[in-house]
């Protein structure tokens, strides 16, 4: 995705299994970070007049070099090479724009700097491998970074609180992805999404 910040603002941000390459062009200067994926809901703070390329990796997506549990919760900023570009696994890399972004995620694919796993999207889809819950685990983490369990937390907040936007009710929510009761979908949105059911319907409806 690609866009300009118009104001300084500090929304809330969900949590995010995904990890993230972003570039900021802001003032002249340019930079490359790596977001890894964020374990719970928090803050996340835009400065006015920024250009943002961000490109959102699909699970299963990873580098192996730079694994995604050691950057769990954080934005590491990637040294600075020559002139608009930034150094990745030993070598220089131009800074993508929004022209050419599908470009360099294919160089990076052909350059072996980025690999997919397949058994993260087989086994979340609830594909059986023939592999130990063990041997599952470890996987995961090494590819997202992140438990089976907690990717499904997360999506699973995630579909409660698409659907309240949709303008389903709180307690057909409820059920429709398999929570308890309400204070339980009240808990785990609030931890995951950063919101209450109460305040993602009234976000989506404030007339």
């Amino acid at each position: 995705m690609h866009g300009r910040t118009l104001s300084d603002d500090s929304p809330v941000r969900p949590a995010e299994c995904h990890w993230h390459m972003v570039f900021v062009r802001k003032d002249g200067e340019v930079r490359a970070v790596f977001v890894g994926p964020w374990t719970t809901a928090g803050f996340t703070y835009y400065a006015a007049g920024a250009e943002i390329l961000w490109i959102r990796f699909k699970l299963g997506t990873f580098m192996p070099h730079l694994p995604a549990r050691n950057f769990l919760d954080a934005e590491t900023i990637l040294p600075e090479a020559a002139s608009r570009s930034f150094w990745l696994k030993g070598s220089a890399w131009q800074l993508p724009d929004d022209e050419n972004v599908e470009i360099f995620v294919e160089r990076l694919v052909r350059n072996d700097v980025l690999v997919r796993d397949p058994l993260v999207e087989a086994v979340l889809r609830g594909q059986p491998q023939g592999l130990s819950a063990r041997a599952v685990r470890h996987r995961f983490l090494r590819v997202t970074g992140l438990t089976q369990s907690r990717i499904r937390q997360v999506e699973r907040a995630q579909r409660a609180a698409a659907l309240l936007r949709q303008g389903t009710p709180i307690f057909d929510t409820v059920y429709e992805v398999g929570y308890f009761d309400q204070s339980h979908m009240t808990r785990s949105l609030k931890q995951w999404v950063g919101h209450t059911p109460a305040q993602i319907v009234l976000l989506s409806n404030p007339g």
